[in-house]
């Protein structure tokens, strides 16, 4: 189900979920000091273009809980707004529930990227 779930995923929504998270991470990677925050956006538009067969593990410590406060304010919010409404959107069909649980769980790295491992 994991290669046949992320080729829809990748056709149905994932490739512009996937676009937005390199869209960040280039504007991140503008500045030098932002750039370990373009690289984790990068590392995490693979997981938005493919999320099937990876699961998220949150950790981290305070350098990490400075990251993701200063990560939402500027990026994460609307990241996850797009998660979410489209994960929404997928949830209106019962085929489509998986997917929206997908959305859901971009929508909560959105928020919180950094201190996580994908593991998958």
């Amino acid at each position: 189900m994991g290669c046949l779930g992320n080729l829809l995923w990748f056709v149905l929504g994932g490739f512009w979920m996937g676009l937005g998270w390199l869209l960040a991470g280039i504007l991140w990677c503008i500045t030098i000091i932002g750039i370990p925050i373009g690289t984790q956006c990068f590392k995490l538009a693979g997981l938005a273009f493919f999320p099937f067969g990876k699961e998220v593990e949150y950790g981290g410590g305070a350098g990490s809980f400075l990251l993701n406060i200063i990560w939402m304010i500027v990026s994460g919010i609307p990241l996850a707004l797009e998660s979410l409404l489209i994960g929404l959107v997928f949830c209106v069909t019962i085929i489509g529930i998986p997917f929206g649980l997908q959305c859901f769980k971009l929508a909560k790295l959105a928020l919180m990227p950094f201190g996580t491992n994908v593991r998958g």
